[in-house]
Parts: C-alpha cells; structure tokens; sequence
C-alpha cells in the first residue's frame, strides 16, 4: 500500500506489512508473524473500537496453546477503496479467499477487522469467515477463539455442505456443530441414487427457532417444511417441533398440519417422513378412493422398517359399505433368498353377508448354492367371489385360477438341467385344471461333432389329479430327443432335425375302459430354409437398408390314433406366425397332430443405416397341407381344406410421430377374414399420445379402443380411454381423468367403469395429491393409466417407494 496510508493509520501491524525484514529480525517471531503483546496499546487491556486496515486472519486448527499465546498469521488483501468498504460485492462469491491449504483452519475476511488475539476478534463489513466445509457472510462476525464460537448478526447466510441457513442472527460453536439461530430460513438438498440416477432432493422453510445439534441434526420450532421452490411454496408441513436427522434421513414432526395452497388438509399430530426418499418407519400417507363395490374407501398403511432387508407394511382398510378389513405384507431379502407374505382379513361383509372373508399370498425364491433353487407362489382366497366384490382393478378381478406352486431346479452350469414342482390352483370361474403333483422335468442341448449338429433333449413326467371325481386320472412320460444340423452362413440357412417323441401313460382313471397302460411313438421331422437378401435405399431422406428375407419350413409327423389318451393339459394354439412355424399346432403333451405340411413366408424389413433400428416390418406368409387333420382335440372338429389362412402383419414407424400394428388372418376357403386388429398411435411429444385400434374375431368379437393422453392448457392433462364391444352393443371398459403438474406437486383424478361379468358393472373414482419427495395423498391412478393407455406419460418424477431403496 502507499506509504503515506500507511502513516495515517498509526498502527504498528501497518509497518510490518510494508517492512516484512524488520518483522523477521524481532527476536523469536517468524516472517509476518505479529507478538500480541505489539497489537494491544499499553493504555488499554484490549482493541475494542479500533480500526485497521481490511485483512483476512487465519486461525491454525486447533485454536493456540497457552504456552505461545496469540500467535495468528496475518495476510494484507486487496484494498479497497473507502466509499466501497461497507458494500458487499454481489460478484464475489462466498467461497472466495476463504480457502486455507491447512485443513481445520479458520479464515476471515472483512473491511474492518478488530479486537484481541485469542480472546474475541470482531469482522465487520462484508465479513466473511471460513473453515473447511462451513462458510459464513454477515454485517457483523464476532469470532471467540478459546470457545471457538461465532455470533453473527445483519443479514447472516450459513452455510454447511450442502445446507443454507440465512437470517439476522447467528450463534455457533464451529468444531462441535452446534448452535441457535433466530427467526431463519434454510434450504438443505442432498444427492439421492434412484434406480442408478442421480436425483436431488430439496427441502427447506422457515421457523421460529433452529437449533444446531451436531453434524446434519437440527431441531426447529414453530417451523414449515416443503419441497416448493421459495418464498411461497404451494404446500408445507407446518409443525410445532421438527426434527431433521440427515444421518437417517429422516424427518420428524409433532402438532404437524399439512397445508395445501393455504388450506389446511390434514393434522397429524405425529409424523415420520423421508428427507432424501429412504426408508423408514410411520404411518403412510392415507389412499382414499369410492367404488360401487365398497362405497368410501379408506386405507391408513403403517409402514414398519424393521431392518435394511425385512420390512413391513400393516394396512387398515375401512369400506363404507362392507366393513373394516385389515391387510398386511412382510417383505424380506437376503444373499440367498428373496420373498413376499401378504394377506388380509375382513370379519364381517356387511353386503355379500358373509364371515372371515380372507385372502393371502406367498412368493418366495431362494437360491441354495452350486446351481440348486427353490422357489414357492401359493395363493388363495376364501370364497370365488372375494377378488370380485373387494378389489377394483381389472387385471384382479378378472382372475379366473389363483396358482398354487412350488418347486425346485438344479442347473449344474453345463449342457442340462432339471426342475421338479407340484402345481394346483384354486378355480374362481370356469373349469378347474388338472393338479400336476408332481412334475419333473430333464432338458438340455449339446453341440456334437466338432459343432457341426445339437443333440436336444427333452424329457418330463408329470403325475395329474382332478378333484372332480368322474375326470380320468394318472401319470404321463415323455421323451423327446433331436438332433438337428444348421447349415449354411448369414446369407443362406439350412437346417434338418430329426427326432423321436416317445409317450408313455399310466392311468389311474382310464378314459377308455380297459385302456390304463399306453404308449404312442412318433417320429418327427422338419426342414427349414431362409434366405436373406439386402439393398440400400433412402426413407424420408435419410439412408436405409431394405431387407428381403424368404423362408420355407416342412414338417413331417405321421398319424397315430390318440383317442383313448385324455386330454390333461393341450390345447389349440393361436394361429400366427410364430405357430405355423412350429411342429404341433396344440400345446401340452397329450396330444401331437399329424402333419405332412410346409409353409412359405416372406419378410421384408427396413432398417436405419446409421443406427441399425428397425422402422419398418412387413411379413405375409401360409400354410400348405399334403394331408388331412386327423388328431383333434374332444369336441373340436377337424380341419378341412389344403390350405390354412393366410397371415399378414405390418409394424412400424410410418413417421417420427406415427406408427401402425396391424394384423391380418384371412380364409382363403370361405373368402372371410377370421381376425383383423390395428392399431394407428400419434405421439409427437412427451404425455402427447393419441391411440385408436380395432380387433375382430369372427362371430367372437368387434371391438373399438380409443385412448389418449394430451395436454389441455399450461399445466392441465387429459386422459382417457373408451373400449366398446361393437357386436354386444355396450361398453366394455371407459375411463376419463385429469391431471395437473404443480411445480412441486400433482394432483390426479380419474373415473374408470369396466364389466366384471355380462350384467355387472365395477365403477371407481380416483383421487389423488402427490407432494413431490415427500407423500401422496389419496388413491393412485398411475398404474391403471400405465395399463389402458398405450404410451402414457407420468407427468412428474414419482416419489420411490420406501421399501429395499427402490
């Protein structure tokens, strides 16, 4: 600094900056280095009210021993100019000089600095002080070095990590981490790994009191908790005493109301809730619904975090109409099992006039080591219509067999394998399906002469009961070995199999009297050629590459007469292109039908040069027969005609915003189509979709699906779907919803009817607040617009679920 500024100051520290010698020639003092005795006048016991030039000083970690009291190194900063000295420079971050390259040091920066060493140093002036991750801004720092406290006060902004504090006063021990603060508001974010993607997570508020109990814990009172963007957030937790533990990561509220656009929703006057979208135990928040089924419903769940891989939920339900239900699910994980119990009880159906009304569910795997596992999928309910009367969803209630299931596998790691399991099922609606008690299967593929064929095995023998009385009854062993020899390169297949289907019955109840022991051998062979052509071309400007792929595959299988063998578990498989390519046309084992056919199929594809995607595929192809059906299924006429239905099928991407499924099976012999479904979706952008689609059965159905999903104005969504049954001339499935993205939050509903049964109609409403990061409030409809509405959007990130981090 010039030299005659340096005079007006009359301080001694003022001579040391401009002559660092004379500093390192006083006796025990090293460079720049200041005794305290030299900065204290001899007319007073400390500095209080005098003022030196703007300077950072940095305090050793630590603090100064008594033995070398005071000692503090002294660095001049910048000057600055006098009019500017009380202003702080919005240009100059925070963070600046106050880094220290020695770790726990304390730095301070202010335009006036004054006091004694050691005792208590005052920072006014766009005062700044630092120490490793914990910065602090404010008119005034008052900095007691013995208690390694600070008081700050006019316009304070602390900072710790990733937390902000700002108010007008501020008291904090530093190395302990504790402290109080009056009247703030504070932000504290922290990073959180969902599904491998990084999301961060905000909350903040204001309060009365915030107290600093130690690294991440503060306790606060009179305070407001939210995950809104300040100062006005659209919602808020409003509580008397708020504790937040960023260890747990876990928040705690007490006298809390939840306040939603200035209105009071709902008091708890205890509650738990994620800072960072983790685990932990408390009451979830509520769902709250009404169908015609149950009328209100309301579910208050308990969710219990009994350990990093067990948890619970325990589930009240409360149905206006049919009573009080409890629900329940123990969820578990460990290196070598994985499983889920659930169940639930409702002692009295008020409607149905039933008692003990129940339904439970266990799913379980477990993994034994050196290639053997178990798993177990037993489920049961306690009356035919209880998944019916007491759920809304669909895809329940539409059951018509719950699986009951368990068994064990052994994969030695080599050519083979083999499972072993025992199967029922409880029938709700329908013709029950025979009990597989046991089941053991062996299967395995192995390369044989120096890779040039595959011997397949196939082998299973299956043991069925019926509880119907009158139903035939015994076991069935099967053996089916193959060799097959691909041939050919990438251009050009080629590839022969050959094998032997051997079926042995043992029939407890035989179908034919006298028929218990029988045996059917049948050779099986089959050819199948393809042929793969390419060009280049252009679509829509861009470079493509157009693919021309013939194939052709014959099947020989001679007649054996299968009448007397029951029929356990075949039947006819869906006529498409996956089937005409395949050697039986039923499924199951009890029944193999003779063929002497080939069928002859083309496909052409076009495939984006650059990417490799596929944008289009068109594929049309038919079968041909060289004899008549001659094994059929009990009750179902053979086929008749040489040629089977025609097959087509087109699928893709017409724009970058519209795409087409469409297939098409057509009778050559009675010139009708048997079946048509297409399906034509516009999806210009994102939650943008429009969808329309039409299937038809011959003399089975004709059905019309509408849905979509599209913006209404800034922030509002549509959705809905309208599924009806041309032929029957009624609605089958409808459904109609709103949605709105808040910045912190989203509220759905949405009204949804289907048809259970011919004459019977379930309708629900859906009602549900999303706060963002923290709950939601009300029924859930994401998953039902997931399922009706092809390509629909979710408008907003959803909370995880507080269960094994997902």
């Amino acid at each position: 600094m010039p030299q005659s500024e340096c005079w007006k100051m009359k301080a001694i520290p003022c001579l040391l900056a401009v002559f660092p010698a004379l500093a390192g020639a006083a006796e025990g003092l090293s460079p720049l280095q200041v005794d305290p005795a030299l900065l204290a006048p001899a007319t007073a016991p400390s500095n209080a009210g005098r003022v030196v030039a703007p300077r950072s000083i940095e305090r050793e970690p630590g603090g100064v021993t008594p033995a070398d009291p005071g000692r503090a190194e002294v660095t001049p900063v910048p000057e600055s100019r006098p009019e500017a000295a009380s202003a702080r420079p919005e240009s100059v971050p925070l963070d600046d000089e106050l880094e220290s390259p020695t770790p726990g040091a304390t730095v301070v920066v202010a335009d006036r600095i004054d006091g004694q060493q050691d005792i208590e140093m005052v920072a006014e002036g766009n005062a700044r002080l630092g120490r490793d991750g914990t910065r602090l801004r404010a008119d005034r720092i008052v900095y007691r070095e013995v208690q390694d406290e600070i008081e700050a006060s006019g316009d304070v902004e602390f900072r710790r990590g990733t937390d902000t504090i700002q108010s007008q006063n501020l008291r904090v021990q530093l190395d302990a981490q504790t402290g109080e603060v009056t009247e703030p508001a504070y932000s504290f974010s922290r990073e959180v790994v969902q599904g491998g993607m990084s999301k961060k997570v905000v909350g903040g508020g204001k309060a009365d009191v915030l107290r600093l109990e130690g690294e991440n814990q503060y306790a606060l009172e009179n305070a407001t908790w939210s995950t809104c963007a300040p100062p006005d957030p659209d919602w808020y937790l409003k509580a008397g005493e708020l504790e937040l533990d960023y260890d747990r990561e876990i928040g705690v509220a007490r006298h809390t109301t939840v306040v939603f656009k200035d209105v009071p929703i709902f008091y708890m006057p205890w509650a738990e809730f994620p800072l960072a979208a983790q685990r932990k135990s408390g009451f979830l928040p509520p769902t709250f619904g009404t169908s015609n089924k149950t009328g209100v419903d309301l579910t208050v769940p308990y969710y219990w975090n009994i350990a990093p891989n067990y948890d619970a939920t325990i589930a009240p339900r409360y149905m206006s109409r049919r009573g009080f239900l409890l629900g329940g699910e123990y969820r578990y994980l460990t290196d070598s099992m994985d499983g889920v119990i659930s169940g639930e009880w409702l002692p009295e159906d008020r409607v149905a006039g039933r008692k003990n009304r129940a339904a439970g569910s266990l799913r379980h795997n477990q993994n034994f080591g050196s290639g053997w596992t178990a798993y177990a999928n037993l489920n049961g309910v306690s009356d035919k219509e209880y998944l019916e009367d007491l759920n809304s969803s669909l895809a329940v209630a539409s059951q018509t067999n719950l699986l009951r299931e368990v068994g064990v596998t052994y994969s030695p790691g080599t050519w083979w394998s083999a499972s072993l399991r025992g199967q029922s099922y409880q029938t709700l609606t329908g013709e029950t399906p025979y009990r597989r008690l046991p089941q053991l299967t062996v299967g395995g593929r192995r390369t044989l002469l120096n890779d040039q064929a595959d011997l397949i095995l196939l082998s299973e023998y299956v043991n069925f009961a019926h509880p119907d009385e009158g139903k035939p009854e015994g076991s069935r062993l099967t053996l089916y070995p193959s060799v097959e020899a691909p041939l050919g390169n990438a251009a050009f297949t080629l590839t022969p199999k050959l094998g032997l289907h051997y079926t042995r019955y043992s029939l407890d109840r035989p179908l034919v009297e006298g028929e218990e022991q029988i045996t059917r051998t049948l050779p099986i062979f089959s050819l199948d050629s393809g042929v793969a052509f390419e060009r280049e071309t252009t679509w829509g400007g861009q470079n493509a590459i157009q693919t021309l792929e013939p194939r052709i595959y014959y099947v020989n299988v001679p007649y054996r007469d299968q009448d007397a063998i029951p029929n356990f578990d075949s039947g006819l498989y869906d006529f498409s292109f996956a089937q005409i390519f395949s050697e039986n046309i039923f499924s199951g084992g009890d029944r193999i039908s003779n063929a002497n056919q080939v069928t002859a199929a083309v496909t052409t594809r076009l495939i984006d040069a650059e990417t490799g995607v596929e944008r289009m595929k068109f594929a049309l192809g038919q079968r041909y027969y060289f004899a008549d059906q001659r094994v059929t299924l009990p009750g179902v006429p053979a086929r008749t005609g040489r040629r089977a239905d025609v097959l087509a099928a087109f699928e893709g991407r017409i724009t970058n915003t519209v795409s087409l499924d469409t297939a098409w099976q057509y009778n050559p012999r009675d010139k009708q189509t048997e079946r048509f479904n297409t399906g034509l979706s516009y999806q210009p952008g994102f939650a943008q979709v429009f969808n329309i689609g039409y299937r038809y059965t011959r003399d089975v159905l004709r059905d019309l699906d509408i849905s979509a999903q599209w913006p209404l104005a800034k922030r509002w969504y549509g959705v809905a779907r309208y599924n009806r049954s041309l032929r029957d001339h009624r609605v089958t499935e409808a459904l109609a919803g709103l949605e709105y993205a808040g910045d912190c939050w989203v509220f759905r509903t949405a009204l949804h009817r289907f048809a259970t049964t011919e004459n019977e109609v379930t309708q629900a409403i859906f009602l549900q607040l999303e706060l963002t990061d923290l709950a939601s409030v009300g029924s859930s409809p994401v998953d039902l617009l997931k399922r009706t509405v092809g390509g629909y959007g979710v408008i907003n990130q959803p909370i995880a679920d507080p269960v094994f981090g997902q």
